[in-house]
């Protein structure tokens, strides 16, 4: 299938996913192949950001998830860890003036409370200036993981039985879930990994209960808005059951 047809076949689909989340993963790798070092990958996958937000915006898709930086990422090199938050701090300068004019939402989730004042003061300000956009909704994941993310709501959860604001009994999935990071955002549908891992590394493990799941070789900086539609394809052929029958599932589908 060429690049035309992915793009028509796109436009057919009938199943968009409302939510969308990608583990970015090869900059390294893809950066080794050039002969250069692993920083270029980091700068070059900035570009396929910019892509896949565009075409998540014209796909109607309406929120966005990437994993920029896990909590376990501050055990590579002190060069790498830089750049990456001197990416970061470019990100909040120049592409939310960008973000905010096509009226998405920008928000960063994850433990903040190691970065520096001012990339946490440049955060505060980005959200602020977009938070009454209504479009797509792009969520940075920095210093998240997915455990961290399920133990800080058991965390508030508990707090508030010490409170006496709930009661114990009042504690089951639902109120857990309006305690995670992205509780405001449509249930997550797809989750996309490049990089050619079979694996989701500790990311949104909630939310990922009942999302699809698309692996695909291609390494992040090469993955553009092709293959991002590519993987829309495949989630719109995918039969989605939640625990029940496909008849059942196909039945409601056309209820």
């Amino acid at each position: 299938m060429n690049n035309n047809e992915v793009l028509a076949e796109q436009a057919d689909n009938k199943n968009i996913p409302q939510h969308i989340a990608i583990i970015m993963d090869g900059n390294g790798r893809w950066a080794q192949l050039q002969g250069k070092g692993r920083v270029a990958g980091h700068k070059a996958g900035v570009e396929s950001v910019r892509a896949v937000v565009a075409s998540a915006r014209k796909s109607n898709v309406k929120a966005l998830t990437l994993f920029a930086f896990s909590s376990e990422n501050w055990q590579r090199p002190a060069k790498e860890v830089g750049v990456l938050m001197d990416l970061f701090m470019y990100v909040l300068t120049k592409e939310v003036k960008r973000l905010h004019k096509h009226n998405i939402r920008f928000q960063v989730v994850g433990d903040l409370s190691r970065f520096s004042d001012k990339l946490q003061k440049n955060i505060a300000k980005s959200e602020q200036l977009t938070a009454d956009n209504t479009g797509l909704v792009l969520s940075i994941a920095a210093n998240y993981g997915g455990r961290w993310d399920i133990a800080q709501a058991a965390k508030k959860l508990a707090s508030d039985v010490n409170q006496g604001i709930i009661s114990l009994d009042d504690i089951n999935e639902e109120s857990l879930n309006e305690q995670t990071c992205l509780a405001d955002l449509p249930t997550l549908d797809l989750l996309i990994r490049t990089g050619g891992d079979c694996r989701i590394s500790n990311f949104l493990l909630w939310q990922a209960a009942y999302a699809e799941l698309f692996f695909t070789d291609t390494l992040w900086p090469d993955f553009n808005e092709i293959k991002f539609q590519e993987a829309i394809n495949c989630f719109d052929q995918r039969e989605r059951r939640f625990g029940k029958t496909g008849e059942q599932a196909r039945n409601e589908q056309t209820s």
